[in-house]
């Protein structure tokens, strides 16, 4: 399995108890998907490696407690710490509004009055207000990604209409002048 097949899970954190279980905590807003999970793909030295689950069961919300078939000690070890993914294919499909951040990357953002506010090149999830960075004509643009203000995911035409704030766009478009 290539990783670039693969969306990212979550990450094994610690051992829970003396029976070989693992916590998995989940990078998900829907952990209530992934309550059958059979099998998951460990990244070990770079390469996803195939880890089959013997029983699995919620610690918490975003937590899962697993234990591995045919398990040992070394194999539990090596597990500690690592990123976990699954294939892309397992992903449930969304529709309406909502979306996966890997799936719009290239999608065109609308204004409400339809004007291009840009291309999404990537997004940041990794602080709490998530934000598109947009590449428009050679500028990039930063946009948050709040619900109320996504008006329509059209996934066949590759674009996300918005209702962008007044401005917004100006901060990034106008150059500025320094006070003297």
């Amino acid at each position: 399995m290539r990783k670039e097949d693969c969306y990212f899970l979550g990450k094994i954190t610690r051992r829970h108890g003396l029976a070989g279980n693992v916590i998995l905590k989940l990078d998900t807003d829907q952990p209530e998907f992934y309550k059958n999970l059979e099998s998951i793909f460990v990244e070990i030295n770079g390469l996803l490696v195939p880890f089959f689950i013997d029983k699995l069961g919620y610690s918490k919300r975003d937590t899962l407690n697993l234990s591995f078939k045919n398990s040992t000690e070394a194999l539990v070890d090596q597990s500690i710490g690592r990123n976990v993914f699954l294939p892309m294919e397992t992903l449930p499909p969304l529709s309406g509004k909502k979306f996966y951040y890997h799936e719009v990357i290239g999608f065109e953002i609308k204004d409400q009055n339809d004007q291009t506010c840009g291309i999404i090149k990537e997004i940041n999830d990794s602080i709490t207000q998530h934000y598109f960075i947009l590449n428009l004509n050679g500028k990039e643009v930063i946009i948050p990604v709040i619900k109320d203000w996504i008006l329509e995911v059209n996934r066949e035409e590759k674009f996300i209409k918005m209702q962008v704030p007044e401005g917004l766009l100006d901060v990034y478009l106008i150059d500025s002048k320094k006070d003297e």
